[in-house]
């Protein structure tokens, strides 16, 4: 792993950092909940309220150039475009932010006419442009494409050399890895890196001409998301300002069920303050809107949980006043600002205390998969994973179980199964519910 430090120039990028494509700013990378943060979350980015970052246009004009059509190819490429005719369509779709975060991403260096791709951790202020799914696409300076870093964060091991000694404060606490947003954005919540008590909101495609500004320290309410679907309520949240954070490998499926939000609805809360939800999921992406319940019981009807702490959380740095942005409670950062209706959660089963009769002529069932510590045994044939339960500082007031249902006997259910002027010279299931919590 590689460390990129903001304004230190790479040794072999596409075009030469000096040739005005873009500016890193100095900007303190920020602790962030969890390592997983969704493209879409208010505040992952940051702006300025001085001149463009990026200069988008300058970088079109050199992809463009005869001289650099081998360039142009390599990078066409690397961003899995099917032609450079692409390229100056894919750029408009492109928004220019900082980084706020120390941030994982896969770079390419440019050498022998080809793209070639290596683990790289971005520095906080390094200037990038993001797609329209805030996922990191291109560094600024330099040209180089960027792809979602694939590997595992917990076991990085990053090497400070060429000149990205000077990084000053690395924690690797505060890394974060970018997952797309749910579905495409049409306006990006940033912060102002110079002044954190202003925000502002930048319609994707846009260089920062059309930005308007909002004040962060304004309240919101977190909105009522128990029976609603993880992707419904990370938009909901995304739309008024609050974060969703996640510890684990992958994100919940889109279609895990909520069953209790942490705080809970209505409480009032600073612009990109985390919620964590707890979620139920299944295979085809439902969930059950209670969790999961022992043996024998009957699951409850979901509602808030009652150990959420009622009082409203607030980010890490508390910047002074500001008298500007609007006064609604709701910050439209996300294509859903409005939250929609809130849907009830599913029925629970009814259940007895008497196990099934046992199905006659069913073949003998596939041995029982050794118990995972804490979590309860998955039924047999199922495929899924052991359930993992996340959760962003500060914890739960108290200790969250889940338990599996009892095996189903009969012949098992069948499991299905489980994305200036440039250089010259060329260089280069079925499954039972199970409980989940996580952070926004």
């Amino acid at each position: 792993m590689k460390a990129v430090a903001a304004g230190t120039a790479s040794l072999a990028p596409f075009f030469d950092e000096a040739s005005g494509l873009g500016r890193d700013a100095d900007v303190r990378s920020r602790p962030a909940h969890g390592g997983l943060q969704q493209g879409d979350t208010p505040g992952l980015y940051g702006g300025t309220g001085q001149d463009t970052v990026c200069d988008v246009e300058r970088l079109k004009r050199y992809l463009a150039e005869p001289r650099n059509d081998r360039r142009a190819r390599a990078w066409t490429r690397a961003l899995d475009l099917r032609a450079t005719a692409e390229i100056p369509a894919y750029l408009d779709r492109l928004t220019p932010v900082l980084l706020r975060h120390d941030t994982l991403v896969k770079n390419h260096d440019y050498k022998k006419g080809k793209a070639v791709p290596f683990n790289a951790l971005l520095q906080a202020g390094i200037a990038i442009l993001v797609d329209e799914r805030g996922l990191p696409a291109v560094k600024c300076s330099c040209g180089n494409p960027l792809r979602p870093f694939e590997g595992d964060k917990s076991r990085i091991s990053v090497t400070f050399d060429d000149g990205n000694e000077q990084w000053k404060g690395y924690d690797r606490s505060e890394v974060v890895v970018v997952r797309p947003a749910s579905r495409k954005l049409e306006r990006i919540a940033l912060v102002d890196v110079e002044d954190p008590g202003r925000g502002v909101e930048r319609p994707v495609g846009t260089s920062g001409d059309e930005d308007s500004a909002f004040d962060t320290r304004e309240r919101r309410a977190v909105p009522k998301l128990i029976g609603t679907t993880f992707g419904e309520a990370s938009r909901r949240l995304a739309g008024r300002g609050l974060a969703v954070a996640h510890d684990g490998q992958e994100l919940p499926p889109d279609g895990a069920r909520v069953t209790a939000s942490d705080p809970a609805a209505g409480a009032e809360l600073r612009f990109g303050a985390y919620v964590t939800l707890s979620v139920a999921e299944d295979t085809d992406g439902g969930a059950s809107g209670g969790g999961s319940t022992p043996p024998g019981s009957k699951s409850p009807p979901a509602t808030e949980d009652p150990r959420s702490p009622s009082a409203p959380s607030s980010p890490p740095s508390s910047p002074p006043p500001s008298s500007s942005g609007p006064t609604g409670s709701e910050r439209p950062g996300s294509p859903s600002g409005t939250p929609g209706p809130t849907s009830p959660p599913p029925p629970a089963p009814s259940t007895g205390t008497e196990s099934p009769p046992p199905v006659k002529d069913s073949p003998t069932p596939p041995p029982t998969r050794p118990e995972v510590p804490g979590t309860g045994s998955p039924p047999p044939g199922s495929a899924e994973p052991p359930p993992r339960t996340t959760a962003s500082s500060p914890p739960p007031a108290g200790p969250v179980t889940s338990t599996a249902p009892p095996p189903v006997t009969g012949t098992p259910a069948s499991s299905p199964p489980a994305t200036g002027e440039p250089a010259a010279s060329e260089a280069s299931t079925e499954s039972a519910p199970a409980e989940r919590r996580t952070r926004e």
